[in-house]
């Protein structure tokens, strides 16, 4: 009788030592797969969501005084810019936190939309030197970064940035498809949306 109640007693404690050890393993394991998933998510970096065109022209004068101001010399020039502009989000940025009990990742912040890159192509048009006020090599290499301010002045109003906010949604149901098939669930319910039409009721 003691036998058998000494080899009940030592499976019991066998079963619970082995239990317990599979159980700190498993929260470890799921530990680590948070980090995983939240490092993979910021991995991302960059992401593009709305492309834009323009087709803009500029026009350049630059007029020098010589001589006691007697004598002006005018240069100008009219360029063709031609720009591709990216806007997307920094995933850097967004603020995550793992429920490891629940196998949940929150989201406490997503960005605001950035212009990403902006790739110009700049053509000469009616470039006019003066007499004693030409263009140099300095000179060009300005009106390039001119003709780059000068797009980016024409973004605002171009509705790229209310594009990519209306796209926000469709970045962050990508993340949860990301999620879920590593087997973890993506809560979202403490942003707000407003003015866009979600396409998923958020918990």
């Amino acid at each position: 009788m003691d036998l058998l109640f000494g080899i009940l007693l030592g499976v019991s404690l066998t079963y619970l030592g082995v239990s317990f050890f599979n159980k700190k393993n498993d929260v470890q394991k799921i530990e680590k797969q948070s980090v995983v998933l939240l490092e993979k998510i910021k991995s991302v970096c960059k992401l593009i969501s709305v492309e834009g065109d323009f087709a803009e022209i500029y026009h350049y004068v630059d007029t020098k005084n010589h001589f006691l101001k007697l004598i002006s010399s005018k240069k100008k020039a009219i360029l063709l810019i031609n720009a591709k502009v990216h806007i997307g989000y920094d995933l850097t940025q967004i603020k995550l936190k793992a429920n490891t009990e629940n196998k949940e990742i929150i989201l406490t912040h997503f960005p605001e939309p950035i212009v990403l890159t902006i790739e110009t192509d700049v053509r000469y048009y009616d470039k006019v030197d003066g007499l004693f006020n030409k263009f140099n090599a300095t000179d060009l290499t300005a009106l390039n970064s001119d003709a780059k301010n000068f797009i980016i002045e024409k973004i605002p109003a171009s509705g790229l940035i209310d594009s990519a906010k209306k796209e926000a949604l469709d970045t962050i149901l990508m993340i949860e498809q990301l999620l879920e098939t590593s087997g973890w669930k993506f809560n979202y319910s403490q942003l707000e949306f407003p003015n866009i039409k979600t396409k998923k009721k958020l918990n």
